[in-house]
């Protein structure tokens, strides 16, 4: 790729601690009038979310599978798919991938075992005329984009020195971009990349 057609890049880097915001404070007027904070509550349900997203990110990082390969395998199923979105799921009993394939007018949707690569339960298609109006004008963009959702997997990994966990699509100021959230140490890092041609509809 040479540097005119290299894709631009918007990096963020967040510190896995300012992804959690506490929820908020409730107060309780006893008879007396003085409101009384609980924030017992609230560190707790912080607390469990940090724990929660621990657990994730451990069993992501633990499983044989990688994003690129999860997308290697849903897009074999039919000819000519490209990955729309993929995001990894620890929280059932298998850690999986869900992956969202675009094949001509229809969206497949894939569940692979990130343990074995497998693919878990059959496949569920859903034809593009029955999304909203804005899903279908990001996925009519993705398909007359030269570029992929796993390029921007391979760049954006590159780019954060880490391995991605999500990707998909979103649309900033009129122009598609891939948006990746990649795991590098203990930081969650999004990686924003405009491909070249995704013009402004």
């Amino acid at each position: 790729m040479t540097a005119a057609r290299r894709p631009r890049l918007i990096f963020f880097a967040f510190a896995l601690s300012a992804l959690f915001v506490a929820a908020p404070v409730r107060a309780a007027v006893p008879d007396g009038g003085t409101p009384t904070a609980l924030h017992g509550q609230a560190d707790e349900n912080a607390e469990a979310d940090r724990q929660a997203v621990s657990r994730e990110i451990e069993r992501f990082r633990s499983s044989s599978v990688s994003i690129s390969q999860a997308m290697a395998i849903a897009e074999a199923r039919h000819a000519g798919a490209t990955t729309a979105d993929v995001s990894f799921d620890g929280a059932s009993g298998v850690p999986v991938y869900r992956v969202k394939t675009l094949q001509n007018d229809r969206i497949w949707r894939h569940t692979i075992n990130a343990s074995t690569g497998e693919l878990i339960g059959g496949e569920a298609a859903l034809p593009l005329s029955e999304l909203e109006l804005d899903d279908r004008s990001n996925l009519a963009a993705l398909g007359a984009i030269r570029h992929r959702l796993a390029d921007a997997v391979r760049v954006a990994e590159h780019a954060a020195s880490g391995k991605a966990i999500s990707g998909g699509l979103m649309r900033e100021h009129g122009r598609l971009n891939f948006a990746i959230v990649v795991i590098s140490g203990d930081d969650l890092k999004e990686v924003i990349l405009e491909p070249p041609g995704a013009a402004a509809k």
